[in-house]
């Protein structure tokens, strides 16, 4: 985002108040906070896409400054390793996003203190998960689910609740509970440190660190409506915390589960501390500062806007791929019609569909699918492709955005036909493959072979790294060949929820 006229967020402002937030929390509990970081501190895409000009990696920074004070905990469910759950903007699985976190945070200087499997039955991938780590020399907790929860206070505050679970042994004064995703045991692994610190004379805390919803934001400000797209699949509700408006007579805004959780946590902190809970709602639990670094709203509700448009193509083409409920579809379609949101008003949207449309009247009596891709250039230009014999919509479109940024006539070929025929040989020939038309990746490698003896071809490579961030749209679901390609590109993608050819096995 190269141009200030699309910033709507300040990184500084925002670092400096969430410091001064967490050290003041600290100071509330002398001995040590438990701080249960919600969302991602690495790669907060989410959260650059609805705030431009948020850094995804300032969370980091954040730990970076306090380095010296943390330990950091990362917990993962069991179940969603068993599950092999994915992160969807990586396209990886919960586990392997483990292994990432640690090897990310390693790369900026702070080691993983512990990894605790949460909700752990001896689930045979989630024993292979602690091998591995501790073969790697990381120290790895199991916790078992907690006897008596939600509702027995007396089973879940005792030796068979949460004491029958081990201590996790940390050194510093705060330590930061993480875990890929929602649903990772964060909070009981806070609870169970707690409750035995608080056997061993420690008189320990807990806060919560989240991004969103934000809190001291109005609740159909777009930002907490797009928090609300993004966790569909969760049932997640943005609400008045009503505890908040009660005790102080102030209204601000939570989530359903921190809302209804909260007299039963309320209740749990009171039994192990054994006084009365300095937390009168959950949004006093919250350190979060970032409505300071909001510097243009309205920017930021058109980013918003833009992601709850995002958020709703994906979740009609996870509908159509089988992953999600009808239900999802229709909150989602709820959600957009909250915001007066139509499909149209993503830009790339018509320029694909009309790209289609095209390749279909060009080839008026051939059978076969015709896909469309439009992409949006940072100077607001728009790009189409299509797909042809020779390669996939999405091939034709990042050589057609590179050759538009690169200043090269748009009827000029970058990719040698020898190449394409001799790869298409290979695949259709050789491999047996169905599809010998080219896919993004595959388009990608050949782009790079060419650039050797092409300095055209070499102008378009050198104006990939321009597409990042860029809006992209597909009238079709892209192969995973497109997909991979799309993703290496750091482009932001949403499609059409159709499927690119009339076979239900893609394997290429």
């Amino acid at each position: 985002m190269g141009h200030n006229n699309h910033i709507g967020f300040d990184n500084e402002k925002y670092l400096a108040g969430q410091t001064a937030a967490i050290l003041e929390r600290v100071n509330l509990f002398h001995d040590k906070l438990y701080l249960e970081f919600g969302g991602k501190i690495l790669y907060d895409y989410h959260a650059a896409r609805v705030l431009p000009g948020f850094d995804p990696n300032v969370k980091m920074r954040l730990l970076q400054k306090l380095r010296d004070k943390i330990d950091v905990i990362l917990c993962i469910h069991a179940g969603d390793i068993e599950r092999k759950k994915i992160r969807a903007d990586f396209g990886i699985t919960y586990d392997s996003d483990a292994l990432k976190t640690i090897d990310d945070f390693r790369d900026w200087g702070i080691a993983i203190t512990a990894v605790v499997i949460t909700r752990y039955q001896d689930q045979p991938p989630a024993k292979a998960f602690k091998n591995k780590l501790e073969r790697n020399g990381i120290r790895v907790y199991t916790h078992q689910c907690t006897k008596g929860y939600p509702t027995d206070i007396e089973a879940i505050v005792s030796d068979e609740g949460y004491g029958a679970n081990e201590y996790i042994e940390t050194t510093k004064p705060i330590v930061v509970v993480t875990g890929p995703g929602p649903g990772s045991g964060k909070l009981a692994t806070c609870l169970c440190n707690l409750y035995h610190d608080y056997r061993n004379g420690i008189k320990a805390g807990y806060a919560k660190f989240e991004t969103f919803p934000i809190w001291n934001l109005p609740l159909n400000h777009k930002v907490n409506i797009a928090y609300e797209a993004a966790t569909i699949d969760l049932r997640d509700l943005v609400l008045i915390d009503h505890h908040h408006l009660e005790a102080y007579n102030i209204k601000t805004v939570n989530y359903n589960r921190d809302v209804e959780a909260f007299p039963l946590l309320k209740r749990i902190f009171e039994k192990i501390t054994g006084e009365a809970s300095p937390y009168k709602s959950p949004t006093d639990m919250g350190v979060n500062r970032a409505a300071s670094g909001i510097i243009n709203d309205k920017i930021v509700q058109d980013a918003s806007h833009q992601e709850i448009i995002r958020r709703y193509f994906r979740c009609a083409c996870e509908y159509v791929m089988g992953l999600s409920e009808k239900e999802s579809l229709n909150r989602a379609e709820m959600i957009m019609d909250r915001v007066n949101a139509r499909v149209e008003d993503r830009k790339v949207v018509k320029p694909a569909r009309k790209a289609a449309d095209d390749a279909m009247s060009q080839n008026k009596g051939n059978d076969g699918i015709f896909c469309g891709a439009a992409i949006e250039l940072k100077d607001g230009t728009i790009i189409t492709g299509k797909n042809s014999p020779l390669m996939h919509a999405a091939s034709s479109l990042v050589l057609n955005a590179t050759k538009h940024l690169a200043g090269l006539p748009d009827n000029m070929y970058l990719l040698p036909k020898n190449i394409i025929d001799s790869v298409t040989y290979l695949k259709k020939d050789i491999l047996n493959g169905k599809v010998a038309s080219l896919d993004l990746e595959e388009t990608l490698i050949v782009l790079g072979i060419s650039a050797l003896s092409n300095p055209a071809a070499q102008m378009a490579l050198d104006n990939l790294k321009n597409l990042k961030d860029c809006e992209v749209h597909l009238t079709h679901i892209p192969t995973p060949g497109d997909e991979a390609g799309l993703r290496k590109l750091h482009v932001n993608l949403t499609c059409d929820p159709e499927f690119s050819s009339k076979s239900l096995f893609m394997s290429n």
